[in-house]
């Protein structure tokens, strides 16, 4: 079959799928849904791509089950194509992915709502292909296609000649939203309502009856050595009161001895096998020895999942509004702005973060080796150290996120310094600056409270300039 009879009979398979679905949307009588609207209520018109993020067709969406990241894309959200210039879409695909491609991250595309109206045509799709060059590719560990259709495995044979095996494999089909359950933290995934109302009739028309409720074991309580997914209230309780977790003291440690230097350390991707061996590890209170892998990125993958996995994040729901304002402060106030919103956290909380920013400061001020300074290291670390208390960050949160953690750690000395405002017994003023070490707020080596240490590496001088953010 030729390529001019492929695009003629996607064309009809298009049509095909708009009729079944309509039909499919029509079989059983049911309330009406009214669609709400893509658009961020969040979003800026500031946006260097306003007009084409205004529609809510990229979604962020929590991560999946191997900790990466989780971007959505709803055709349902795609306006008439008139509407749109779809080279301007491709431009904000691009820049928004650009924001995760050095890291591990999935794509949940949902494919209910792309119709003859909206549908870019198959040039585009085909020159958007080839201009996702690899950088985009390498670290796209899955693409789930949500309700495919008779199109979508049309267009399949038309862009085969171009889809490398490598990436062939990747690509996962679902006909029903339950099956994502298994591969993503669901209930972070952002779900148009149009596709949940789709998938729901689809149920029904094709079992007849709505599905009886999934039954849920009851939680069980977590092991006496739990490390991954309890509270840090439950780690000091069972660590003897140390502040700091092991499992970040123990990952801070030897990625400090060993892994400074190391080009891209935090953005290069570990096996998620050994990763979830480690857990298991910790978790069953065993010894971890990263010498024995001989990765250094395993302890740094490590390190970020336990983040993750925390049931609250470090930095607090609470915080998470206050946090996304930092685009409003004047530039000259940011810093003092950062200090007033610590002081909220709980003491325990502050402590650790003051920990682990002291260390990815250190990670910075080697940056000319491993090519992580303050902004790239922010990239990496601004969604795992806070978000909603419901659904997932939207993408307009990413700015502000990731410039507050970005202040965090190039100004660490002068946004954790002293805190004598906080009153922590033991805890003497400190200058703005290099002083402010991890344990500035009065915790050992250990994690233990006590009265000021000085920091566990030496104040090293800087070795590049810093300009205000």
């Amino acid at each position: 079959m030729s390529r001019l009879d492929l695009e003629e009979l996607a064309e009809i398979e298009l049509q095909r799928d708009e009729e079944e679905a309509a039909a499919t949307l029509c079989a059983v009588r049911r309330p009406s849904v009214v669609p709400t609207a893509g658009q961020d209520p969040a979003l800026s018109t500031n946006h260097p791509f306003y007009d084409v993020a205004r529609h809510g067709i990229l979604q962020v969406a929590g991560e999946d089950r191997f900790g990466r990241r989780v971007v959505t894309f709803s055709c349902c959200r795609l306006p008439p194509s008139h509407e749109l210039n779809h080279r301007r879409l491709l431009e904000y695909l691009k820049y928004m992915l650009d924001q995760y491609v050095e890291s591990a991250y999935t794509i949940v595309y949902f494919h209910y709502g792309l119709n003859s109206r909206n549908k870019p045509s198959l040039g585009w799709l085909q020159s958007t292909y080839k201009e996702f060059d690899r950088k985009y590719k390498k670290n796209l560990k899955a693409l789930y296609v949500v309700h495919p259709t008779n199109f979508i495995k049309v267009l399949w044979n038309i862009f085969k000649p171009l889809i490398s095996h490598k990436f062939g494999k990747k690509i996962t089909y679902f006909n029903y939203l339950s099956e994502l359950r298994e591969h993503l933290k669901y209930d972070q995934l952002v779900v148009p309502p149009e596709v949940l109302r789709y998938d729901e009739e689809l149920r029904h028309l094709h079992k007849g009856r709505p599905p009886p409720p999934a039954k849920t074991p009851p939680p069980r309580p977590p092991l006496p050595t739990q490390q991954f997914g309890v509270s840090l209230q439950y780690l000091k309780d069972k660590n003897q009161g140390e502040l700091i977790p092991p499992v970040l003291r123990s990952t801070v440690t030897h990625l400090r001895e060993k892994g400074l230097r190391t080009e891209g350390l935090f953005r290069r991707s570990a096996s998620v096998q050994t990763v979830r061996e480690i857990q298991r590890l910790y978790n069953q209170g065993k010894p971890v020895n990263f010498d024995d892998y001989g990765d250094i990125h395993i302890p740094a993958a490590i390190l970020k999942t336990f983040l993750r996995e925390l049931p609250q994040p470090l930095l607090t729901s609470e915080a998470y509004e206050q946090i996304l304002g930092i685009t409003s402060v004047e530039s000259s106030l940011r810093v003092t702005h950062c200090r007033q919103i610590l002081q909220s956290l709980p003491e325990h909380n502050y402590a650790i973060l003051s920990y682990l920013m002291g260390f990815l400061h250190e990670v910075s001020r080697e940056s000319i080796f491993n090519k992580m300074n303050s902004s790239n290291l922010a990239c990496v670390f601004g969604l795992t150290l806070t978000w909603p208390s419901q659904g997932a960050s939207s993408f307009s949160a990413l700015m502000p996120l990731n410039l507050f953690t970005e202040l965090l750690i190039e100004y660490y000395g002068k946004v954790f310094s002293a805190q004598e405002a906080r009153g922590v017994p033991g805890t003497g003023s400190t200058e703005a600056g290099e002083q402010g070490g991890p344990f500035a707020r009065g915790c050992t080596g250990d994690g233990h409270a006590a009265g000021p240490i000085p920091p566990a590496v030496p104040p090293r001088p800087v070795t590049e300039a810093r300009s205000p953010l």
